[in-house]
């Protein structure tokens, strides 16, 4: 990391790498530096490329961003724990569809910790996934609610809610 500026109380600007799990550097980042403010640019930043790196389908710069121990609550199931967990449930969502994230808006606590977005997803359904209905190439868009905690710059915390019963209603449940 390095910063750029010379006045302690000036909002500054500096540099990370954005590094994957095999130590592969995939960029360098640039953010602004000033107390909380850097925390909260950070962890939106953060945000905006998880889901960057979604719509991408790089799913391994998109685990990358992920604690090793990562909780993932489900909509309207168990908590999952741990990035290989995650790399499966993502498998999963690949197979059964297509989805991608519109019309995004990324919120941050002021402390970085806590992350928030709402979107649309548009999705095809593609695949018959177990305990849901058939799989014709549905199409759907729904509004959903991601809420996000972050430590040491890392996702360690997913929780997604949309309403299952519109999906099911557009699918032809």
């Amino acid at each position: 990391e390095a910063a750029f500026g010379t006045d302690p109380g000036e909002v500054r600007s500096a540099v990370r790498p954005v590094v994957r799990r095999d130590g592969t550097v995939l960029c360098l980042e640039w953010f602004a530096v000033a107390g909380n403010r850097q925390r909260v640019e950070s962890t939106s930043d953060l945000l905006r490329r998880y889901y960057a790196l979604f719509n991408a389908g790089d799913r391994e710069a998109f685990l990358a961003l992920l604690a090793d121990d990562v909780a993932h609550d489900i909509n309207q199931g168990g908590c999952e724990r741990g990035v290989e967990t995650f790399r499966r449930f993502l498998a999963r969502m690949d197979r059964c569809y297509r989805e991608r994230v519109e019309e995004l808006v990324v919120f941050s606590s002021e402390d970085g910790v806590r992350g928030a977005a709402e979107f649309y997803i548009r999705g095809e359904y593609l695949e018959t996934d177990e305990g849901l209905p058939a799989a014709a190439g549905q199409k759907y868009r729904l509004r959903v609610g991601a809420f996000f905690e972050v430590r040491d710059g890392r996702i360690a915390r997913v929780t997604n809610y949309y309403n299952l019963q519109d999906w099911l209603r557009q699918v032809g449940a």
